[in-house]
């Protein structure tokens, strides 16, 4: 029976055996040989070691408190180096389909870090949850990522009007190019947006830059907590680069309405109008049923037997339109359902994907969770009223 001893003595003479043969066929090459060839000789003699290893029994499972070191070419930790790199698709925005929404967290994972690909929080919540959503990406967001103030990268004239106030509606063409430019947003980026629900507020941020023209985005499938839930990391405190860049976003929106000059502008908008309905569009809609139109509140809401989050809101719908409530986008997890079950939702409300769409909910927002469900199922012809209920119900107070 062969002893431990020898069993090692026998392993180190092979190893180095093998090795000395991997030095001795480089030296035929006049210069460093090609890579390629470099990682399948490597390869070979790893696989062939192992291989002897276990047929001769050479191979011990114990752990070896021993270690000898080599003299080996200088060649291969460059070609143990790309054999790993090698293994890594090279990262290309062109490689993910326009045609599906979201992407999974071990993709994100996997290409963070990229210089064309940029994260953004733009995590939000409704009044009545008191969360703030800046502080909460201060206290953990994921590695890198950009903070976008809904509230904050939104017109400054619809939320000062005397009658009525509509929060965060969509800026003008030039004040989204001059917030999106001070967050160090380009063109050729393409962005992945999450937030800290799993698919709620992240979805108007989608929605925003395709409204904007900028197609190149996604959302992060399951936001926050689906990232979480697959064991990365996330950063704890913001970087005073990106507190910065939050503040000079939202200086950057208030310069343009105040006509001032903005730059530099890295990103340049091109307003999409046929993604943006208006209070006129949604009225008229109601004689000449050009759309069906969707409300994504809650059915409580949508009937009038639950109160608005907002209270000087009072409750109920749009006449003609139909209710599917935005969670049914979701499974327990707040990831998007496959295909076939979203389309079960539209079908049992009797919503053809043959005619357009128009959606709605209360603010604009949870709204573009059912346009990033009608965006997997192919459907692209699909409006969201920006002022959605809220300003239905206020200005039919005054003008209807």
């Amino acid at each position: 029976m062969i002893s431990l001893a020898q069993t090692f003595k026998w392993r180190q003479l092979l190893w180095h055996s093998m090795v000395s043969s991997f030095d001795s066929l480089l030296s035929i090459f006049p210069t460093e040989p090609p890579t390629n060839f470099c990682i399948s000789l490597h390869s070979l003699i790893c696989v062939s070691f192992v291989s002897l290893c276990f047929q001769g029994r050479l191979f011990h499972p114990r752990a070896d408190p021993f270690h000898t070191s080599y003299q080996t070419s200088q060649w291969i930790p460059r070609v143990m180096a790309s054999s790993v790199g090698g293994t890594r698709p090279n990262f290309s925005i062109k490689s993910l389909s326009m045609n599906e929404p979201v992407v999974s967290a071990d993709w994100l994972h996997a290409n963070l870090g990229e210089p064309d690909l940029k994260v953004v929080d733009a995590s939000w919540y409704m009044p009545d949850e008191q969360r703030n959503p800046i502080k909460e990406y201060q206290v953990a967001h994921i590695p890198g990522a950009l903070f976008f103030d809904i509230d904050g990268i939104a017109d400054r004239t619809t939320n000062d009007n005397d009658l009525y106030q509509l929060p965060h509606m969509l800026p003008s063409e030039e004040a989204f190019a001059a917030a999106a430019s001070a967050l160090g947003i380009e063109n050729k980026d393409g962005i992945v947006v999450y937030d800290g629900k799993g698919i709620f507020s992240a979805a108007r941020v989608w929605w925003m830059f395709q409204v904007f023209g900028h197609e190149k985005v996604w959302v992060l499938d399951g936001g926050l907590p689906r990232w979480h839930a697959s064991g990365y990391d996330v950063e704890s405190s913001a970087s005073s680069d990106a507190i910065l860049k939050v503040s000079a976003a939202s200086e950057a929106i208030e310069k343009v309405y105040q006509g001032q000059t903005v730059g530099p502008i890295t990103f340049h908008a091109k307003f999409q109008p046929r993604l943006v309905w208006t209070f006129e569009q949604v009225k008229q809609n109601i004689e000449d049923k050009t759309h069906q139109h969707i409300d994504a509140r809650s059915r409580a809401r949508f009937d009038g037997t639950a109160p608005e989050p907002r209270k000087e809101i009072k409750s109920g719908h749009v006449p003609g339109s139909k209710c599917i409530p935005f969670p049914q986008m979701l499974d327990a997890s707040q990831t998007l359902l496959p295909a076939d079950e979203l389309k079960k939702w539209f079908d049992k409300e009797g919503i053809s994907l043959e005619s357009p769409v128009l959606l709605s909910c209360g603010t604009g927002v949870t709204a573009c969770v059912l346009a990033l469900g009608l965006h997997r199922l192919g459907k692209l012809d699909v409006a969201v009223y920006d002022g959605s209920w809220t300003e239905w119900a206020t200005r039919c107070c005054y003008f209807c």
